[in-house]
């Protein structure tokens, strides 16, 4: 089955101002800018041997200062690249200009009084701004998106993410300061996700916790049932700590719906980081038969071409809706707090 799995680019794209180093950025971000052949203009982090050692790899300039990349972004009609810590972001925006373009890092601040904070600046300031909220912008997602609007799903009824994998957390050692990971980092993109197919849900049951296996990170496992009344099931499993081997592990997404159903493996995460190929399987309405969706690239990096591309098209005209702007991040950030405080209740006594 042939489908739509890629955002157009601008037209006329402008160069992008990155500002932090890590390594979602020399993972992520520059890999999708050169495939879309992107002008990046350079890049600042506060730790200047980190920057200069991205730079020299991608032949880019690392400034030496933020106001020097800020000066000269303004001058070039820049974009700002936040790639930054949450904790980090309220300060950065409160530096750039007035009226700026500019994509943040998610999550959209450590907590929701952080939310608060970053959507009262870019008001404020008059910023077009947007999160990377990019699973939605993934080859597999926009496909499903594209069956949708041709009628091949019609009507989701039942949505669920299941994870049961063994994640490498130790390529993760910063999480290790974080009182909130798992949901805050991971499932973050799929409470995001599922609000880009089905909108906020009405309430929400959660549990996330550690594993015995990784003791120094918060929490690992994660199960939530989001409540959108009383036709839609709409479920959470998730289990970094599956240590069996590669046997019974799995990462898919479940699309079952009134009129055909859809199922996404979600490679990536399958032996990260180097993982395995995604594949987006359809049972179109009316059949019986599966279909396998043809389309190119993955998660990373692709899909962090579509956030810059509807971001830029955005501020061009060219697309008339700023999907993972600052007011549509804050609705997912709002479910993620309430997956936390459910969580924190211990649910219903007995």
């Amino acid at each position: 089955m042939k489908l739509n799995y890629q955002w157009p680019l601008p037209s006329q794209s402008r160069p992008i101002a990155i500002i932090g180093s890590g390594g979602i950025v020399k993972d992520a971000h520059l890999p999708a800018y050169q495939k879309a052949d992107f002008e990046v203009l350079g890049v600042f982090d506060i730790n200047p041997d980190q920057s200069a050692k991205i730079a020299n790899s991608w032949s880019l300039k690392a400034f030496e200062s933020l106001d020097s990349l800020i000066s000269s972004a303004q001058s070039q009609n820049a974009v700002f690249d936040l790639a930054l810590p949450p904790s980090a972001v309220a300060d950065v925006l409160e530096q750039l200009p007035e009226q700026a373009t500019v994509l943040i890092q998610k999550p959209m601040g450590s907590d929701l009084e952080e939310s608060k904070l970053i959507k009262a600046i870019c008001e404020r300031k008059k910023l077009t701004a947007a999160v990377n909220f990019q699973l939605r912008f993934s080859p597999m997602m926009l496909a499903l998106k594209d069956a949708m609007s041709k009628g091949h799903l019609e009507r989701i009824l039942d949505l669920e993410v299941h994870l049961n994998l063994e994640t490498p957390w130790e390529l993760f050692p910063f999480l290790k300061k974080m009182e909130r990971v798992e949901i805050a980092v991971h499932s973050i993109h799929y409470l995001d996700l599922i609000r880009s197919f089905l909108g906020t849900p009405n309430s929400v049951w959660a549990q996330t916790l550690a594993h015995p296996s990784t003791p120094d990170f918060a929490q690992t496992r994660t199960s939530a049932i989001l409540n959108y009344g009383p036709e839609i099931r709409c479920v959470l499993s998730i289990n970094h700590n599956y240590n069996k081997g590669p046997k019974f592990q799995t990462a898919q997404i479940r699309f079952d719906c009134q009129q055909g159903a859809a199922a996404v493996k979600l490679g990536l995460l399958l032996d990260y980081p180097r993982g395995e190929p995604d594949e987006v399987w359809i049972c179109p309405s009316g059949k019986e038969q599966w279909e396998s969706v043809e389309f190119e690239g993955g998660w990373f990096p692709e899909a962090f071409i579509g956030t810059m591309s509807n971001l830029q098209r955005f501020a061009l005209g060219e697309d008339h809706q700023l999907h993972t702007s600052v007011e549509d991040a804050f609705e997912t950030m709002r479910l993620v707090e309430a997956c936390y405080k459910s969580s924190n209740s211990g649910g219903t006594e007995l």
